[in-house]
């Protein structure tokens, strides 16, 4: 293998292993996250939804591998209307966290309520 062809696959073999290496979150950065979420659903009790996202997304920032975010960031999207963005939110939350009953009920309900609205628009 020629000095070229060698690093290019040296730099190929590190990009993959970057890509398949779990996101590694400081402790800190998770306690930050779960303030975050907490904060956040506070807000969302109030009806304050911007401010929830703004949270929730704050929250992923800190802690990408935290799947409530992801799920409640999916039912704020929902309830201001941005289907899709709740979509690829709760999808995420579940490709994180498989087995969390909440999660997938969430999702269910929303892919049910969003099958009704598509059947009835025109």
């Amino acid at each position: 293998m020629a000095g070229g062809s060698m690093h290019r696959a040296i730099l190929t073999v590190a990009a993959l292993i970057l890509l398949v290496a779990p996101v590694a979150v400081r402790a800190d950065d998770r306690d930050e996250a779960r303030a975050q979420v907490e904060f956040g659903i506070q807000v969302a009790m109030r009806g304050l939804w911007n401010e929830a996202v703004f949270r929730w997304e704050r929250a992923i920032e800190l802690d990408p591998t935290y799947a409530e975010a992801w799920n409640n960031l999916a039912i704020a999207f929902e309830n201001q209307g941005q289907f899709e963005d709740a979509l690829e939110a709760y999808e995420t939350a579940l490709d994180l966290d498989p087995q969390n009953i909440q999660i997938e009920t969430n999702y269910d309900l929303f892919l049910e309520v969003s099958d009704r609205v598509n059947q009835s628009d025109p």
